[in-house]
């Protein structure tokens, strides 16, 4: 994995009102598989089934989580560069496989995320739906802490949490986070709470 520091322009949840989705649009890029062979073209990624396209030409191949190491695309949507690695999860007490996971910050202590397309009520202040809540798609994400031994930890948002997971110098990040007004709940403040406990 190389280091790398992406600032996604929102929060827990990302709203699209143009209503296109990185995970619906081919973006340039290539895959390298489980036998390290490395595949470049057009990829397209569905987090909801561990599923990556690729288009070469006029092909089309797919390729499961599990036959894939990593991937990277240019991601036309949000202009930006984003990595991807295929990592063992535990999906229940004693049962792990592989699924996707997007890299936002690579150290000691890795911060991973994962989206999904979801459905939210959106209350609405126009008097022509009269305050009635409609539906509205958003990409919705979930974040991950990974560390040396390979364990992968879901992080809630809350900072009594995140205090928990840093807690071997949990002072410290707290007083970082106090000094510099960081929010656990916002991605960049995330990122920048993860970098200053790695170098700690």
């Amino acid at each position: 994995m190389k280091k790398v520091l992406i600032i996604l322009f929102v929060g827990f949840t990302s709203l699209s009102y143009a209503q296109r989705f990185s995970s619906e649009v081919f973006h340039q890029g290539f895959l390298v598989t489980n036998d390290r062979d490395t595949v470049r073209g057009k990829l397209k990624y569905d987090m909801e089934t561990n599923i990556v396209t690729l288009a070469v030409g006029q092909k089309l191949h797919s390729f499961s989580s599990h036959k894939i190491h990593y991937f990277e695309i240019n991601d036309e949507i949000l202009n930006t560069y984003r990595q991807f690695y295929s990592i063992p999860h535990k999906v229940n007490y004693d049962y792990k496989i592989p699924i996707l996971f997007e890299l936002l910050y690579e150290g000691p202590l890795s911060l991973l995320t994962r989206e999904s397309i979801v459905q939210q009520a959106q209350a609405s202040n126009s008097p022509y739906w009269g305050g009635a809540n409609y539906p509205r798609t958003v990409v919705q994400y979930s974040f991950f802490f990974l560390d040396t031994k390979g364990k992968i930890t879901f992080f809630s948002g809350r900072k009594k949490d995140l205090l928990l997971i840093m807690r071997r110098k949990q002072n410290d990040v707290k007083k970082y986070m106090k000094d510099n007004r960081l929010d656990s709940d916002d991605v960049r403040d995330l990122i920048r709470i993860t970098a200053f406990y790695n170098t700690i």
